[in-house]
């Protein structure tokens, strides 16, 4: 599994990684305290309930793609647009298509590693079939 990520840059595919696990608290360790999570547009989410709605989309059982398109960074704080997608058949038989092109922000921590603020993979445009 990827350590936390050292240029912003890296940051979506060390969540890719970490989801494609299908581990939930690999994945938590890429949001930083307090981060933001919006599983569907209106809804932001911190804490548990962020943790959970990941989880949900990880339960599918089909791994994530990552494509940044770019990333601009400002100090310790960094505007990343990322285009992503989950396709393939799900645990239950069905075909599942979903994609997006996220607008995330991720922050440098003390300890020099970025992780996400706000998670936001609806951000720019979104298809759900499935």
């Amino acid at each position: 599994m990827r350590q936390l990520a050292e240029r912003p840059e890296d940051v979506p595919a060390v969540f890719a990684d970490r989801f494609n696990t299908g581990d939930p608290a690999a994945v938590a360790e890429v949001y930083e305290s307090g981060a933001v999570f919006v599983p569907e547009p209106g809804s932001p989410l911190t804490g548990p309930q962020a943790q959970a709605a990941n989880a949900r989309f990880m339960a599918l059982g089909l791994p994530i793609t990552v494509r940044p398109r770019h990333v601009y960074a400002a100090g310790d704080t960094a505007l990343l647009i990322v285009d992503w997608a989950i396709d393939g058949v799900d645990r239950d038989g069905q075909q599942v298509h979903i994609e997006g092109t996220a607008t995330d922000v991720a922050r440098r921590g003390r300890d020099g590693r970025w992780r996400y603020a706000i998670d936001n993979p609806f951000g720019v445009r979104s298809t759900i079939d499935g």
